[in-house]
């Protein structure tokens, strides 16, 4: 297609890039000699109705959008020629490569460059959300995202400013307004957000992508490539990155519609603020747990999480077992010596059981936690009907990790499949201090998911997630 002229005016370059029924042009206005991008939307074997409704939205969002980072609208067109047929959007020309492209061309981005390039997206973003109707990207990506001089000029970049961050590719973009029929879902696998697959796409849609290109730069790696954890992104094992802006990508890219930071305005805010994840940090509402801090100590304590309706057939089961085991041991004792040793001892292991039962319904109803931090040590109590247990202490100077597994299934040897609690361990040399949901501690994940991110804040450590 080289040479070819289209709409009188346009000679053809080269090709830019091509995917079903869609291609992407370099042409040069012969009227002003400008380089234009030319993308043609052609009626072949690939094309489909839905194609044209994403390329006519397409071109009238173009239009009117005004913003320096975003392609400016120029022309649109019918193609009627011999060997092309369809329709052409042209649109300013913006000589910078792709994320992508960076990234295969093997360059790294340090934290502080990443944090810039994010900045200058969301001030895009910001601008697009804030329109009447607002308008949703929905396919945010590093291959969507140009990258320019910081200068837009011949001089290099210095500091840590990346450059200049451009938006491109409105192909998939919607309007938040009323839309009768039925929409096209659009997006890019690794890249979209749940809610996106089932259409319910919203402005935090686009933060959900934003995030997973961040990832991608710091990773190197395709989010679709990275494990995932109860569809979270997990990529805190790869990148090296500050706990705070850890917690801010986890907030980004939080697969929860309603968790999830709900605004570009927003998200921006907690990344200038540099401030680990907020609604982590934020005390649970209707929480009991009771925690102070200041520069030079952290105190929690944990009350009794009280009755919960599990406990019913727990407590029946309890009351049962041990009421059977009472009377066999009674039974077996009145036998004569010495077989009623034998037995005694023998109902011993049964006991044992009966009182694991009798914790699992009397604890969470009696039993206290309390842990205190200071900048010297950290102690552990326990207190249950008015006893005070203490675990060994340790230096606060040898807490090395704190590891959170999140609620997961798994299989015993016999291949019955069981859910294993969420819980929060504290390692201190080869000490370790457990928080959890399995020994009755803590009621919720979401309380210890807070008093996580809480530990991690105050200790300066990052949070390692396990399963």
């Amino acid at each position: 297609m080289n040479g070819q002229i289209l709409g009188d005016r346009y000679q053809i370059q080269q090709q830019l890039g091509k995917k079903a029924g869609r291609r992407s042009l370099l042409a040069r206005n012969l009227e002003t000699e400008e380089l234009v991008v030319i993308k043609l939307l052609s009626f072949n074997s690939d094309f489909e109705w839905d194609d044209l409704k994403l390329f006519e939205r397409e071109a009238e969002t173009l239009k009117s959008l005004s913003h320096p980072c975003i392609p400016r609208y120029l022309d649109y067109f019918e193609v009627n020629s011999p060997s092309i047929k369809g329709f052409a959007l042209v649109q300013s020309y913006i000589p910078a490569q792709t994320l992508e492209q960076y990234l295969k061309a093997g360059r790294s981005f340090t934290e502080a460059e990443v944090k810039e390039i994010a900045k200058e997206l969301l001030e895009i973003l910001i601008y697009l959300h804030g329109l009447h109707p607002s308008v949703i990207h929905r396919d945010i990506k590093p291959s969507n995202i140009l990258l320019g001089d910081a200068y837009g000029g011949l001089r290099q970049r210095t500091g840590n400013t990346a450059g200049l961050v451009y938006l491109v590719d409105f192909g998939s973009v919607q309007t938040v307004a009323k839309e009768s029929g039925t929409r096209t879902v659009v997006g890019t696998y690794g890249y979209m957000p749940p809610e996106q697959f089932g259409d319910r796409t919203k402005c935090a849609s686009d933060l959900y992508s934003l995030g997973a290109t961040l990832i991608y730069l710091v990773t190197g790696l395709h989010p679709a490539d990275l494990p995932q954890k109860d569809f979270r992104i997990s990529f805190e094992h790869i990148a090296n990155l500050s706990p705070a802006f850890t917690d801010w990508l986890r907030w980004m890219t939080e697969p929860s519609l309603e968790k999830r930071l709900s605004s570009a305005v927003e998200a921006l805010a907690a990344l200038d603020d540099s401030q680990p994840r907020i609604s982590a940090l934020t005390k649970p509402s209707g929480s009991k747990i009771q925690l102070t801090k200041d520069r030079d100590s952290l105190l929690i304590l944990i009350p009794p999480t009280g009755f919960q309706s599990s406990m019913v057939f727990t407590g029946l089961f309890a009351i049962a077992w041990n009421s059977f085991i009472f009377f066999w041991t009674t039974a077996a004792l009145a036998a004569p010596f010495p077989v009623n040793v034998i037995f005694g001892l023998f109902s011993l292991p049964f006991w044992g059981a009966g009182f694991h039962l009798a914790s699992l319904l009397l604890f969470p109803l009696f039993k206290s936690t309390g842990l205190r931090l200071t900048k010297q040590q950290i102690a552990f109590t326990t207190k249950i009907f008015g006893f005070k247990f203490y675990q060994r202490p340790s230096l606060t100077q040898d807490i090395t990790k704190l590891v959170y597994t999140d609620s997961h299934f798994t299989k015993d040897s016999q291949g019955n499949r069981f859910q294993v609690p969420a819980q929060l361990e504290i390692w201190a040399g080869v000490q370790k201090y457990e928080i959890g949901i399995n020994n009755g501690i803590v009621k919720s994940e979401v309380e210890l998911e807070w008093l996580a991110h809480e530990l991690s804040d105050w200790l300066g450590i990052p949070i390692t997630l396990e399963e």
